[in-house]
């Protein structure tokens, strides 16, 4: 595995392994960019078939983290924990968390955790026992608790400015919205939808989430290979990433793809294929930036309702990067991707002015 050919390829300056063969820890701290702050960004753990595998997740995802935080204006830089679930189905998962905990303070700041796929507020109630470089704990610990309401309120505003834009509608009432995964952020979103009147597909691999957003939203089960030809006026990937593809773009049949999912772009050059097809897409990392302003706020003194009003202002970032994309002819995530490198060479101008 060339490890350090990977962190060029995603333009990285550390990464951090730790190995504990007493609770079976294998994990991985990738931080991207620290120029605004210290790394924030979620602890993922999931079975991998290869460490390389691993490895490429958090370095993906870190640098998503930083250029989601650049965009929210948040004061901090990209990082993200990949943990690799192990084999054994008898591991003890509180020693797992508590040791990762503890390479979390080693790191004294210079990363804070939060949830991702595969873990959830009581392993960050666990982590904190060691260390306090972590957020999303419990509201009676000065957290904020579960993140995924604001991700989901956050995405439900990107895809307000998504139609407003394309379709010309000031509301959601009527729209057919396909909702690819209805675990924690996607059955949040499909809440919020439901709540301002939009009509729901829903798919996921788990047939008991599916059917809750039908006893719950009225949503229509779509067969999980079926949601991409889904005929809506949105597709919202709420699943893992790399969901936009060569396989399933061509098969997309909304106007709009606007969801909550992490990495959506199996690689960059897609972007430009959804381009291409006229499809109006809204940059994963612009969208889903909710749950991130949410634990973001922890860090200073937690107020719920600052951190609604500043997930609100979505809406705004999602309607700058189309309305820039139209004027320049550039896709979308290009357009994304250019905010934020000028955000972030500003502040790299002046640290290297007030050396001089």
């Amino acid at each position: 595995m060339d490890v350090f050919g990977l962190m060029a390829s995603y333009d990285y300056g550390e990464v951090h392994f730790e190995r504990d063969a007493a609770t079976g820890l294998k994990a991985i701290i990738a931080v991207h960019d620290t120029r605004l702050g210290p790394a924030l960004g979620g602890c993922r753990f999931l079975p991998y078939a290869r460490d390389e595998d691993a490895l490429i997740d958090a370095l993906r995802l870190a640098r998503g983290m930083t250029y989601k935080a650049a965009l929210a204006d948040l004061p901090h830089g990209g990082g993200k924990s990949v943990l690799i679930r192990p084999s054994n189905q008898h591991f003890d998962r509180a020693a797992l968390f508590m040791a990762f905990g503890r390479f979390v303070d080693n790191l004294g700041g210079h990363y804070i955790t939060a949830e991702d796929s595969g873990t959830g507020l009581e392993d960050m109630e666990i982590i904190r026992t060691v260390t306090k470089h972590v957020t999303g704990v419990d509201v009676s610990h000065g957290g904020s608790g579960d993140p995924s309401p604001f991700t989901a309120l956050g995405v439900r505003r990107g895809i307000e400015a998504c139609v407003k834009i394309r379709l010309g509608r000031d509301t959601l009432e009527g729209i057919h919205v396909a909702v690819q995964g209805v675990g924690h952020v996607g059955y949040h979103l499909c809440k919020e939808l439901a709540a301002q009147g939009a009509k729901l597909s829903v798919a996921d691999v788990d047939p008991l989430k599916a059917e809750r957003a039908t006893r719950e939203f009225g949503a229509t089960v779509v067969p999980l290979d079926h949601i991409f030809e889904t005929a809506c006026d949105v597709l919202a990937p709420c699943a893992l990433g790399s969901a936009l593809n060569d396989q399933t773009i061509p098969r997309i049949r909304a106007t709009i793809v606007a969801g909550a999912a992490n990495n959506q772009l199996a690689e960059p050059r897609h972007g430009d294929d959804i381009n291409a097809r006229g499809i109006l897409y809204a940059p994963d990392y612009a969208i889903n930036a909710g749950g991130l302003i949410n634990v973001a706020a922890e860090v200073t003194g937690y107020d719920a309702e600052k951190s609604r009003l500043r997930t609100m202002k979505i809406y705004d970032t999602i309607l700058e990067i189309a309305e820039r994309s139209s004027k320049t002819l550039t896709p979308t995530y290009r357009v994304a991707d250019l905010i934020v490198e000028e955000k972030l060479s500003r502040v790299h101008r002046s640290a290297s002015q007030s050396q001089l």
